[in-house]
């Protein structure tokens, strides 16, 4: 027998160090090569890698949420004296067969093994369901490659409590009967909540937090909060769905959004911007590589439609369609996540009426979307009913005046309130 130390390779993108996101292994498992043995947490995304031996797990480098430095021993198998002889590499001095460095939760299907089939899913929901004790092979996954989703994990969880609940039911039927008829006034009893519950911080959790501290403790954020009558905006985007109504996917407000901001950074060059803090240069960029926020399954995530300004309405709309699913299914490449000059951020129907949002460093702007809801207004001097949505915005005071953010997104609710000047030239 002889040790092999599978070494931390490098994955990209200047990293010098990796996070622990999960184990597939643990230490006295046999191991086949290719079988996948943990995820790698990057700053940008979460990297899945296989073993490049066949061997006995005798070491791993930590649990979840260590850091390991690029090249240091991240597992230490035992293996066969004859495999070394027949040409089992010392350490990782190849290239190591499925890193996928420029894949979120990598999406091929991974290689088998003896052990068991590997099931596709982002380490959020396993934790869940090794938290419940469930076995992830009997749920059935609607993603790529069969990927189970958050939506496929509820469902099964609540499909599951259902059927527990009819087998009790109508086990003890006849008991609940006779015990309402003895006493339909008692209340129900409830023991008392005690203890605590721990959750360690980490992967893009982590991430999430220490890019929120980073940007609340380094940007003096300039928050503008304005109104705006999005009657005909409204209509506009009806008419066109309804012109297109064979098509599956409807228009929404944003692409609108994207486009009146698209327009408007014309003339705002400075609110394109990003801050490189090492050289203390704020790079203004001709293109506009449009952030769209998009929660999922395993936390905040900025997906990028690149070159925002030479698209269309539909083709933006589709483009976000596209990399806001990919980032929710882990389906998307590593490169689509970074990039970003200035961001979209939206809650949808909970958008409430205003909010605060956090600049998505080192972008020195972002546009928040708050829920759209009939007001009674003010209009030529009668009270009607109108369509009224706020935006929130926020932009990093030292590069961006009060007076230029504010005056920029008067320009956008100007668009936005005239919705045909928006395709003017």
């Amino acid at each position: 027998m002889s040790e092999f130390v599978f070494k931390l390779p490098d994955l990209g993108e200047g990293t010098v160090e990796s996070e622990i996101a999960e184990w597939f292994i643990s230490v006295g498992d046999q191991v086949n090569e290719e079988d996948i043995v943990g995820t790698m947490m990057t700053d940008k995304a979460a990297i899945e890698l296989s073993s490049p031996v066949s061997g006995k797990v005798i070491k791993l480098a930590g649990e979840p949420g260590d850091m390991v430095a690029v090249g240091a021993a991240l597992v230490v198998f035992e293996i066969e004296a004859a495999a070394e002889a027949a040409g089992a590499p010392r350490d990782n001095d190849r290239p190591i067969d499925g890193l996928l460095p420029g894949e979120a939760q990598t999406n091929t299907m991974p290689a088998k093994s003896n052990r068991q089939t590997r099931v596709l899913t982002s380490p959020a929901i396993r934790r869940r369901a090794a938290d419940a004790g469930i076995d992830l092979a009997l749920i059935p996954g609607t993603g790529p490659g069969g990927r189970i989703s958050r939506k496929d994990f509820d469902q099964y969880i609540n499909e599951t409590v259902a059927a527990r609940s009819r087998q009790a039911g109508s086990r003890h039927a006849g008991d609940d009967v006779h015990e309402r008829n003895r006493d339909h006034t008692a209340p129900p009893r409830t023991e008392p909540a005690s203890g605590t519950t721990e959750i360690k911080i980490i992967g893009l959790r982590r991430i999430i937090a220490e890019r929120m501290s980073a940007a609340t403790r380094e940007i003096p954020h300039f928050t503008y909060v304005e109104e705006i009558d999005i009657t005909e905006l409204d209509a506009l985007r009806k008419h066109l769905n309804e012109k297109n109504a064979g098509s599956a996917e409807k228009l929404t407000l944003l692409p609108f959004l994207g486009l009146a901001l698209i327009r408007v950074l014309k003339d705002f060059p400075q609110c394109n911007a990003t801050y490189d803090k090492e050289r203390n240069v704020l790079l203004q960029h001709a293109d506009v590589h449009l952030g769209i926020a998009t929660q999922t399954p395993d936390g905040l995530k900025v997906p990028v439609v690149r070159h925002a300004q030479t698209r269309s309405i539909d083709d933006l709309a589709n483009e976000m369609r596209r990399v806001s699913a990919a980032a929710r299914n882990n389906s998307i490449a590593k490169d689509e996540l970074t990039g970003s000059t200035i961001t979209i951020t939206s809650l949808g129907k909970l958008g409430g009426i205003a909010s605060t949002p956090i600049i998505n460093m080192p972008e020195v702007g972002i546009i928040g979307v708050n829920r759209a809801t009939e007001r009674p207004v003010v209009l030529k001097g009668q009270v009607v009913v109108r369509l009224m949505m706020n935006l929130s915005s926020s932009f990093d005071h030292r590069f961006v005046d009060g007076y230029d953010a504010a005056a920029m997104i008067q320009r956008i609710k100007e668009l936005l309130e005239h919705p045909a000047t928006i395709f003017l030239p």
